[in-house]
């Protein structure tokens, strides 16, 4: 099944028998394939909610506030070379020094799809934290650089400046011209990073594929669908999820996100 509207998304979000396809849970310990088999994002029932507890508790520590701020500084340290800033940012945060091996672990956090390189990033991920500070790391990695990037697409450049000309009808800031977090808030909508969900039915066996763009676009929900326009203000998207699994950290990924943005703009 391939569902395409808002409504039916967030029905099957919401619904317990819909759950992620069952991951392998043989793999040796402290490799990418045996962190995916210990992780919330690929489990269900009690197991799926002791260890998003796990995160949610390591999360609420975090003051979102203070990520943005720091960021925005490291961003502009680094005179915008942006990439790794939300992983070293959140990193620290969570007491992790050195996150370079964070983009290696992450290419197939997702997918399952590993080899000797990502093993060895999760092996020297876990050597330094533990597994619920490992988890929002590669969770928050190419989530939040692919919010970043799909949100700069929408800003112009005039003579190294950024411009607010596709963002002419959205609240200025100050300096820039550019709302940051209305920028943000329809790039979630628009441009998720994250194209598409899947769920197993465990009724029938059957797939079901979640289009988040075309959920996030649905035309009995958005005029326009198809428009950009930060004028909406905070849509009612699925892109962090919904009713059973959603998103425990979308606060935060905002916030790093924003920091980002304003050292860039």
């Amino acid at each position: 099944m391939h569902v395409t509207r808002l409504a039916e998304a967030r029905t099957v979000l919401t619904d317990t028998r819909y759950v992620p396809a069952p991951v392998p849970q043989d793999g040796r310990e402290g490799t990418l394939a045996w962190l995916r088999g210990q992780v919330s994002r690929f489990s269900t029932g009690d197991t799926h909610a002791r260890r998003r507890r796990a995160v949610v508790e390591r999360l609420a520590a975090i003051d979102p506030a203070g990520l943005r701020s720091a960021a925005r500084a490291m961003t502009v340290e680094r005179g915008g070379t942006w990439r790794g800033v939300p992983a070293q940012v959140l990193g620290a945060a969570l007491g992790v020094k050195d996150t370079t091996a964070v983009p290696a672990a992450a290419s197939g956090y997702l997918t399952g799809e590993a080899g000797p390189e990502a093993d060895a990033a999760v092996a020297a991920l876990l050597d330094q934290a533990d597994l619920p500070a490992v988890t929002l790391l590669l969770q928050a990695h190419a989530a939040t650089e692919g919010l970043i990037e799909n949100a700069l697409t929408h800003v112009t450049w005039d003579s190294g400046r950024p411009s607010a000309q596709r963002l002419s009808a959205a609240p200025r800031s100050a300096r820039t011209g550019i709302d940051v977090e209305a920028l943000l808030h329809e790039t979630l909508r628009h441009d998720p990073p994250l194209k598409a969900t899947r769920r197993l039915d465990t009724r029938t066996g059957d797939e079901v594929t979640i289009d988040l763009v075309a959920a996030n676009r649905d035309p009995d929900v958005f005029p326009d669908p198809d428009r950009f326009d930060p004028t909406r203000g905070p849509a009612p998207h699925v892109t962090f999820g919904h009713g059973v699994r959603p998103c425990p950290a979308p606060g935060h990924a905002l916030a790093l996100a924003a920091g980002v943005l304003e050292g860039l703009l």
